[in-house]
């Protein structure tokens, strides 16, 4: 069941999205165009992140490989984000 999130929600996230940071570039989550939508689901909990790294990978494959590396990173710094922000959510990537 998708759930409508308060003003309050979207700020917290929004201000996830701005502090989380690209270790390479300094831009935060929210410049990066890697979070395409996110939706809440009150019963049970759940906080759903759409998430698309691939579409950003570079055509070569040095490169593809430390894209991923920075990937990694930035998946985990939101992931620890958000689980900080919503300790009584569930937090699910897609």
């Amino acid at each position: 069941m998708k759930t409508a999130m308060d003003a309050g929600m979207i700020a917290r996230i929004d201000a996830i999205l701005e502090k989380v940071k690209d270790p390479e570039s300094g831009l935060p989550a929210a410049q990066l165009g890697i979070v395409k939508k996110i939706r809440f689901s009150e019963d049970p909990g759940i906080l759903y992140i759409f998430t698309d790294f691939a579409s950003h990978l570079p055509g070569c494959l040095t490169c593809a490989g430390i894209a991923l590396a920075l990937s990694a990173t930035i998946l985990k710094d939101l992931e620890k984000a958000f689980r900080d922000e919503f300790p009584n959510l569930e937090i699910r990537f897609v």
